[in-house]
């Protein structure tokens, strides 16, 4: 619309014309003590009706004097709202009498310049955050994840979470927002700048002691029946405190998960010691592939942390990948350093939470077969590939 109104050929304002409009202007401006409102509403039309043959300054003038009005008629407030950024702006910063479906309309219906004004307004609802969000504008949207009064959905903040693996500048942005789930924050892991990640790590990451409290019987109750039931058994793999694999490492080559990963560190990671190092930590081949192929490290650290490696250890992890200890000889390499001051920082309780996330969402749900087949076919909305936080998050990690 704002392309619309700059484009109408205006006539040249007489003064008898003026002096209407500004009259008709303080009629709609009245408190409402003062003026019934079926007279403001007719005002309002008449005041519209002469806006469109208005030029800028006329228009101005009116959104400068209504964005103090909370009684104006909401369909003159738009027509101001949705002309040219110069006659709108008043009107976005100001105006109190907007609703949820007004500013939806506005943010539709108008420029960035226009999205950027009401992304920065105070107290914005799910509703206009949403359709802020679908627009998809990311300077417009990294200013609304900036407003700290905005509120935003959970179905919103699951798309700027898939949006921020091409976005990266969401990252930090969503990191410290309210809103953000556990599961968000861990699928985002992946892709984020490493001063995000240490969020992710440190803030994020649940300890689960009351789950681990509440659920103590159930694992001997899912023992006693042989671990039979896929569904038990794939709820307790994230529930239970135990990290390692001691069925594992009774089949293992290896003596010990340590033995394993000095065994890398002297030879080199190959395939199968990684993937015997995946099965000793209590992780699938898939969770072992994404952890040690990370390229910022801060995974490995997660792995140590959780397992109980000791902290020389992860050096060792470090070396089997043929990543550097040291950039120069006695001073250590910065994205080495990183990664131990991450294992440092990390409790264990939120390392073995983290890894055993990962493992459950990039494992136990996701199937190259059925994302094809969800992907091409569509599911029905009440079908666990369009609920399910574990198969989501596995889609937006892997399935790209």
């Amino acid at each position: 619309m704002a392309d619309a109104t700059e484009s109408r050929t205006h006539l040249p304002v007489g003064a008898a014309q003026e002096a209407l409009l500004r009259r008709i202007l303080d009629v709609v401006s009245m408190p409402a003590s003062r003026i019934p409102p079926q007279d403001r509403q007719m005002a309002g039309d008449i005041l519209l009706d002469m806006l469109f043959h208005a030029g800028e300054r006329e228009r101005v003038m009116c959104s400068a004097r209504l964005a103090g009005s909370r009684e104006a008629p909401r369909r003159l407030l738009r027509y101001l709202a949705q002309s040219n950024f110069a006659v709108a702006r008043p009107l976005l910063e100001e105006s109190e009498a907007f609703d949820d479906c007004d500013l939806a309309e506005i943010v539709r219906q108008t420029t960035p310049e226009h999205r950027l004004a009401v992304a920065r307004r105070r107290n914005l609802s799910v509703a206009v955050t949403a359709a802020i969000s679908d627009v998809g504008e990311p300077h417009v949207v990294r200013e609304l994840l900036a407003n700290r009064t905005a509120a935003f959905a959970e179905t919103t903040m699951d798309r700027l979470i898939a949006a921020s693996r091409d976005e990266p500048g969401y990252c930090p942005l969503l990191a410290d927002r309210i809103e953000l789930k556990p599961s968000h924050a861990m699928a985002m892991f992946w892709w984020a700048d490493a001063a995000t990640r240490r969020k992710i790590l440190t803030r994020h990451a649940a300890e689960r002691q009351e789950m681990i409290s509440l659920c103590s019987d159930v694992f001997e109750m899912a023992a006693a029946e042989g671990w039979q039931d896929p569904v038990t058994r794939k709820a307790l793999q994230l529930i239970e405190r135990r990290q390692r694999n001691r069925a594992a490492i009774e089949r293992s080559p290896y003596e010990s998960l340590e033995d394993a990963v000095h065994a890398a560190a002297s030879e080199g990671m190959e395939a199968k010691i990684a993937q015997e190092i995946g099965y000793l930590s209590g992780i699938k081949p898939v969770t072992a592939a994404k952890i040690l192929s990370d390229p910022g490290g801060e995974a490995l650290a997660v792995l140590c942390k959780a397992t109980g490696l000791k902290r020389e250890y992860l050096a060792m992890l470090w070396t089997a990948l043929r990543r550097p200890l040291e950039l120069d000889p006695g001073m250590p390499h910065p994205q080495f350093q990183l990664v131990a001051e991450t294992y440092e920082v990390l409790s264990v309780l939120k390392a073995q939470t983290t890894l055993r996330y990962w493992n459950w969402a990039l494992s136990s749900a996701y199937s190259p077969a059925a994302l094809r087949h969800a992907q091409s076919l569509g599911e029905p909305a009440n079908e666990e590939a369009a609920f399910s936080t574990a198969q989501r998050t596995a889609r937006l990690v892997f399935g790209r």
